[in-house]
């Protein structure tokens, strides 16, 4: 087979991977067009490189996917810029076949697993970028042995151990590691943290991990109640350990190991600010519990304190659309290092994100969420913040209200996760901002959800859960994320809406509440019940506090009467 005709069919080949093609930039990717002249490809001038791809070109196109093996038989190519995309799953070991190739930029993608060990046959290569992915495992030594390169960005993965020290990591304005909180080691310019030396032979570890175990397993009942009990010194009725779901079951760091294989990537669901959550399988007298195990990365700034106040927030709480609580464990590792983590019941239908927006990877193909069962998950958000806000002893503001954090289980009901940012008030009356609102130092939130005000400093208030609330509302019903690109300047999904009610709504509603066809009859009530759905997202999520909504009860209230009218 001719060279040129190689690379036509592995360009096929690559093309076939991706799942999604939003702008149409592969249109041209077909037989009437020559294959050095379709969108992204280069082809070489010279004449052993002629009608050989030299370049392809595909960054910041919103594709989806995996990464063809096939790329490996492009064996001209010097330049593969595939920045900014959706690709995932693992790096194709193929990569390793380009040897000619100088600039790898695989920046901003959701690429996984470790960097493959194929790669170390990329000798030319000038520029390596692997940013802001989900990779994972040790820094390969034998980058060090790239002569030619000159940057090399590994940032924002999930890497770990020793950072090599030799050739291009011997400069540190030629690497960037950082966003990776358990690398170590490293020149002293990236002013990492000491890697452990291994001291003592195999019997000296066993005895040491014997003992952390036995420590392990004495100290875990000791430090889970300080931390469920760690609210006692402040003046506000306390509620009984026993009234947190199997509150007595206490778990080891080994237990926990063995529940979820080690932690192993293939049981990693989640990742977040402050750790990630793993599937495990817990066995109490025999009998197997899935669960879902959440477990603090406690290196980085403020996880240690996210953990007291979660504690703290689940141990005050109980409502049947919060994420039930089953144990938590505050022990050591093997290695001697602290570790906490907490337990939860396990949602088997995931997160509304993933409803909303699948992620390409997932091979269960699902229907799109119906008017019907957005709407009762939108419900049962607002009665959660209604019961945090309203009738708990003290006011509890949740602070990272988005659709991540709203998991299904198998009846799609909607259960509020993560308080790893929640904040109590202060007991005061009154509903007006001033009065029901407590200190944000730290508070971040997530962007496009977090209300205004806390970019700027103010207070948390629980008028900050409502502007979340009123974003999630309108992304549940356009389908449109407030960080998706065509938001920018005063364009923001909340104008986005304002603009379109009360005429236009059926435009701006998500287009899959309508697939499978709709008489007109139920076409005229779904527009009525959007209309009024709408404008409840634009009250709550109005830029002032002052012209929110003022309370979510409200919200709640008035959504229960739009499914009564939307059933009836």
């Amino acid at each position: 087979m001719g060279g040129n005709e190689t690379d036509r069919l592995a360009l096929l080949a690559i093309k076939a991977q991706i799942k999604l093609d939003p702008y149409n930039v592969l249109s041209s990717w077909n037989e009437s067009i020559h294959f050095c002249s379709w969108h992204g490809v280069s082809c070489g001038r010279h004449h052993r490189q002629r009608q050989r791809v030299t370049k392809l070109n595909l960054q910041s196109q919103n594709l989806p996917g995996s990464l063809s093996p096939n790329i490996g038989n492009l064996s001209f190519l010097r330049e593969l810029e595939l920045q900014n995309n959706s690709f995932s799953s693992k790096i194709p070991p193929e990569i390793g076949n380009l040897r000619r190739l100088q600039v790898l930029s695989l920046h901003n993608n959701s690429f996984s697993g470790p960097i493959p060990s194929s790669m170390i046959g990329l000798k030319a290569i000038e520029e390596l970028d692997l940013s802001r992915n989900h990779l994972s495992g040790e820094i390969p030594k034998f980058l060090e042995r790239f002569v030619l390169l000159k940057k090399l960005d590994l940032s924002f993965n999930e890497f770990w151990g020793a950072v090599p020290t030799g050739g291009a990591f011997k400069n540190a304005s030629v690497i960037l590691i950082t966003g990776n909180a358990m690398l170590c080691g490293g020149i002293a310019n990236l002013q990492l943290p000491k890697c452990e030396s291994p001291k003592g032979g195999s019997s000296r570890s066993l005895i040491i991990r014997l003992v952390l175990s036995g420590l392990a397993l004495l100290g875990i009942a000791m430090e889970c109640c300080y931390f469920f009990r760690c609210s006692s010194r402040k003046k506000r009725k306390e509620i009984p350990l026993s009234t947190l779901p199997n509150s007595v079951v206490r778990v080891s760091y080994a237990t926990l190991l063995k529940a979820t294989d080690e932690f192993s990537s293939a049981n990693r669901i989640g990742a977040g600010s402050f750790g990630s959550v793993y599937r495990g399988v817990l066995y109490d007298d025999g009998k197997a519990q899935l669960v879902a195990v959440k477990v603090f990365n406690l290196l980085r700034h403020g996880a240690s304190k996210s953990f007291i106040s979660e504690c703290e927030a689940l141990r005050n709480i109980k409502h049947r659309n919060l994420v039930k609580i089953i144990t938590a464990c505050s022990s050591v590792d093997f290695h001697g290092h602290d570790f906490k983590a907490l337990v939860y019941e396990f949602m088997d239908r995931g997160s509304l994100e993933e409803w909303l927006h699948p992620p390409t990877e997932i091979e269960e193909v699902r229907e799109a969420l119906n008017l019907e069962q957005r709407l009762d998950i939108a419900i049962d958000v607002a009665c959660t913040l209604d019961y945090l806000h309203n009738h708990c002893e003290t006011p509890i503001v949740h602070c990272d209200l988005k659709p991540s954090n709203v998991l299904l289980d198998n009846e799609m009901t909607g259960h509020v996760s993560d308080f790893g940012l929640a904040r109590f008030l202060s007991q005061k009356t009154g509903t007006n901002a001033s009065e029901n609102q407590t200190r944000s130092m730290g508070i971040k939130g997530t962007v496009g959800y977090a209300a205004p005000e806390y970019g700027m400093g103010s207070e948390v208030s629980t008028n900050g859960d409502v502007y979340s609330f009123g974003i999630l509302l309108l992304e549940m019903f356009t389908g449109k994320r407030p960080t998706d690109d065509m938001f920018n300047g005063d364009l923001n999904l909340h104008t986005f809406v304002k603009m379109a009610f009360p005429e236009r709504v059926m435009e701006i509603a998500d287009s899959t509440l309508f697939e499978g066809g709709i008489n007109e009859r139920r076409v005229q009530k779904i527009e009525v019940c959007l209309n009024s759905i709408f404008r409840i997202g634009i009250e709550c999520s109005a830029e002032s506090p002052t012209d929110r909504l003022k309370n979510i009860s409200d919200a709640a209230s008035e959504l229960r009467f739009i499914r009564d009218v939307l059933l009836g």
